[in-house]
């Protein structure tokens, strides 16, 4: 256990005042913190904190304690916010304290274990990538997407992370494993996007969920061009970069690319349409209110892979998904079934969405 103190990541004008008056630097030496996903500004119990994620000389994370008010470099909150970014120790720059992140007890609920784990996976995932760019060993698939010696690091790197949760992974990189009704299971996406990241074209990302009775009850996306990390948990609430987030009803809507010789449809329930290339990066957006509305009905479908990791974080912001009949989306272990649905803040604007795209 670490020591007692509530902390959370600043997200407003007003947490910043205080975190500028308890830290005694200038306002403008810290308002580009709050926008930065390599940093974190922590206020809270009468403290705070700045902190920036780097790499060890051994080749993990740590959060680095900047700047800060009082003695927080153990503290619980702090800690967690450390787990989340998936970082293995805190170090507190000036007196050179370490302190380890430690794991959730055995007997912590799946979902908690879940959390760190895909946290630390992300992690592994940004130095996998990053040292299997330019190898060599890129193919195309028959379906004509890419394959590349990145998207293989990723799962390798994320696939031994994972493994002591003792669940099945499923992968877009492996063949299918059986998985019994009613059992839990972990699908991942090491590398969605991979074709913007052989172009050098942001966003490109890792994502995992993990998913029980069909719903996916808790999940995490990084987008690995920014450092960016959305993380959800049905019934508890879903973050981006450490802060709250919440869906919102909206007039943009963001959708997949379309396939060739086609446009891109702008349905009359929405003003805009935007087009990362990034599936799970979409369903986030979605999912923090950046967009109103996601949907992929009137293309083949997408694979669970793609969107479980989003849909999580979906679903702790409190967005609903729904097929194309209207009824709640449910996943299945197979990763080769292709789904279509609508992903919105309510049901009335998903089914609104789904009424208002020809197929």
């Amino acid at each position: 256990m670490g020591e007692t103190g509530a902390m959370r990541v600043a997200a407003s004008g007003e947490d910043l005042q205080a975190a500028v008056e308890l830290l005694g630097v200038s306002p403008a030496a810290l308002a580009p913190e709050l926008l930065d996903p390599g940093a974190r500004l922590l206020v809270g119990d009468g403290a705070a904190a700045h902190l920036r994620r780097r790499w060890t000389d051994e080749g993990t994370t740590e959060a680095v304690v900047l700047h800060r008010s009082t003695h927080v470099t153990g503290r619980d909150g702090l800690l967690a916010v450390a787990s989340a970014w998936g970082c293995s120790q805190v170090r507190d720059a000036g007196t050179g304290r370490v302190v380890a992140v430690a794991p959730p007890p055995a007997g912590a609920p799946l979902a908690e274990r879940f959390a760190h784990l895909a946290a630390l996976a992300a992690t592994r995932v940004e130095v996998a990538v990053a040292l299997a760019r330019d190898s060599g060993r890129d193919r195309v698939k028959a379906d004509g997407s890419w394959s590349l010696a990145a998207d293989e690091a990723a799962h390798a790197a994320a696939a031994e992370c994972l493994a002591p949760l003792g669940v099945p992974v499923l992968s877009e990189e492996r063949v299918d494993r059986d998985v019994p009704d009613a059992e839990p299971w972990v699908v991942l996406d090491p590398l969605d996007g991979t074709g913007n990241f052989r172009a050098g074209l942001p966003p490109w990302a890792f994502s995992a969920a993990l998913v029980q009775h069909g719903r996916p009850v808790a999940g995490l996306v990084v987008d690995l061009s920014s450092g960016r990390r959305w993380a959800g948990t049905a019934g508890a609430g879903a973050w981006r970069d450490g802060v709250p987030a919440r869906v919102r009803p909206g007039t943009t809507l963001v959708a997949p690319t379309a396939p060739t010789g086609r446009g891109v449809l702008v349905p009359s329930t929405a003003r805009r349409v935007r087009v990362t290339g990034c599936t799970a990066v979409d369903v986030c957006l979605v999912a923090d209110g950046s967009a109103g509305a996601w949907h992929n009905l009137d293309r083949g479908g997408t694979h669970v892979h793609d969107v479980a990791g989003g849909l999580a974080v979906l679903a702790g912001a409190g967005g609903v998904a729904l097929t194309d009949d209207g009824a709640p989306l449910r996943l299945v272990p197979d990763t080769e079934v292709l789904i279509r649905f609508a992903a919105a803040a309510t049901a009335d604007g998903a089914r609104e969405l789904i009424a208002a795209v020809p197929r």
